[in-house]
């Protein structure tokens, strides 16, 4: 079921980011820095079943490994402390990211054009990030 998100993603488009991070609770400078950047989303599995999300960009690279349904505390790109835990929902990879009595959540399905659409959701705040697969 994860076979369909492993691959090289690259972000094609990006709507309303900024009101989402601000929603989050992210600086100004920061939210800069992320609306220019154009992350690309590498996702591996090992043959235990452990899943590697990272995010690479000329500006920061992050990595999370995980295993779906457990509970981890992840450090974020923009340096939150979370308690967060990844599962499968409907084919779609789902990440739950509770910190300081708030929590976001950020949804990754593929589509049927191969496509990998990231729901970011804050609150009432929703930011869409598409990418698409590299060759």
């Amino acid at each position: 079921m994860v076979d369909k998100f492993v691959g090289t993603w690259k972000v094609i488009s990006s709507e309303n980011f900024d009101d989402y991070m601000k929603a989050l609770g992210v600086g100004f400078a920061t939210r800069q820095v992320g609306n220019r950047t154009k992350p690309s989303l590498i996702i591996n599995m090992d043959d235990q079943g452990m899943i590697c999300l990272k995010s690479q960009s000329t500006f920061k690279t992050v990595e999370v490994k995980f295993n779906l349904n457990e509970p981890f505390e992840e450090t974020t790109a923009d340096d939150r402390k979370t308690m967060t835990v990844f599962s499968l929902e409907n084919g779609k990879l789902v990440q739950k990211q509770k910190w300081d009595g708030k929590e976001s959540t950020i949804e990754r399905e593929v589509t049927g054009d191969g496509k990998l659409i990231a729901k970011c959701v804050m609150g009432d705040v929703i930011a869409v990030r598409t990418y698409m697969k590299e060759v």
